[in-house]
């Protein structure tokens, strides 16, 4: 059944879910939440995998942190990256936080994120679910690294499809 979703997945579904006022909403939110801290967040949202991911077996887990290393979220001063990454054909949600930010959350912190978008997500309530879990990890990076006079945006705010 998971290869059914993932070959009849497509753009148009990362299109219906993230229309492009949608998009620029979620850079917006980006944007701002990044004013309270000093760390970077990026979004990719991903319609399925390809077929060689899928003959591997590869989770979204695994292709999240792969998303990671070639967003460069890592390639962060302060080892304070985070992505949050969406698997439409499995409605999974992960996030993978560079070695500063996840030593201070940790595994249980960011999953309990992931656990709020998908429940919104599951209601079909896309962009709320998705600005939700920026305000949460933001949350997370204010308490950890709070804003500081000189910051500047070291990442792109823009959501990447993929």
């Amino acid at each position: 059944m998971r290869w059914l979703k993932h070959l009849f997945s497509g753009a148009w579904q990362v299109r219906r879910a993230f229309p492009p006022h949608t998009m620029q909403t979620i850079e917006a939110a980006i944007r701002e939440s990044e004013t309270s801290h000093h760390g970077e967040i990026r979004f990719a949202v991903e319609a399925g995998l390809d077929i060689d991911a899928l003959l591997c077996g590869q989770t979204a887990r695994e292709r999240a942190i792969q998303v990671f290393s070639d967003l460069r979220v890592w390639d962060t001063e302060h080892n304070n990256g985070v992505l949050i990454y969406l698997l439409l054909a499995d409605h999974d949600v992960e996030i993978v936080a560079d070695r500063g930010i996840d030593a201070r959350v940790g595994a249980l912190g960011w999953h309990a994120v992931c656990i709020k978008i998908e429940s919104m997500l599951r209601a079909n309530r896309f962009e709320e679910g998705i600005r939700t879990g920026i305000k949460e990890v933001s949350s997370h990076l204010a308490q950890h690294y709070p804003a500081r006079d000189g910051d500047h945006n070291e990442l792109p705010d823009a959501p990447v499809i993929l």
